[in-house]
This record gives C-alpha cells, structure tokens and sequence, in this order.
C-alpha cells in the first residue's frame, strides 16, 4: 500500500483530499485527542468513557476538518481569519478639508 503525499513541485501537500493547512490541523487534532485520551485514561476515568470520548473526538474532528477543506477551500480559512483581524471602518477625528486644500509653503526671512 502506497500512500502519494506531495502532487509535483510548486503545489501545496495534498493528502486524501485534505490541502495545505487543513492537513496539520487535522494531524495536531489526533494528536492532541490522543494526549487527552492518555491522560484520562491514567488519572483513573472509566475505560469505556475514555474509548467513547477518543472515538467521538476523533470522529468530530475528521468531520470538522473535511467540512471546513470543503467550505473553504487551500487558502480560504487564512483569508477568512486575516478578515477578522482588518477592522470594519477607519475613524478619522480630524477635519477631511485638510486633505484637499493645498498647504502654503513658508518663507522664512532670513537677515
């Protein structure tokens, strides 16, 4: 069984559908699930609830991840965030004039 990671050069790492981004943050969210399992399954929690909780976890997350690769796209989730960060409208407090009339260059005498 042979798994095709990268599709050429210059291209983004495409695994099973999943692009770019999409595919760390599909990796670190198993990997985090199964730090979590880990932990409690050794602080003494029930052994059926930690299965219930990786399978669930893990479950939502592949769902959550294909969903948002599908929504968005390779570069959509980056743009969408970059998005949130740019604020709606610029306040400017000081008179619009200004911009339009030409300034008066100063002679300053000299003696």
């Amino acid at each position: 069984m042979e798994y095709n990671i990268n599709k050429g050069i210059g291209k983004s790492v495409e695994f099973k559908g999943l692009k770019a981004q999409y595919l760390f943050i599909f990796a670190g969210g198993l990997l985090a699930v199964f730090v979590v399992f880990v932990i409690l399954y050794m602080a003494g929690v029930d052994q059926w609830f930690c299965i219930g909780f990786g399978v669930m976890a893990a479950s939502a997350l592949v769902w959550l991840t294909f969903n948002l690769n599908a929504k968005y796209g390779e570069h959509g989730l980056m743009k969408l965030l970059a998005k949130r960060q740019h604020p709606r409208y610029l306040i400017n407090r000081k008179n619009s004039r200004r911009f339009f009339h030409t300034r008066k260059k100063r002679k300053e005498a000299t003696a």
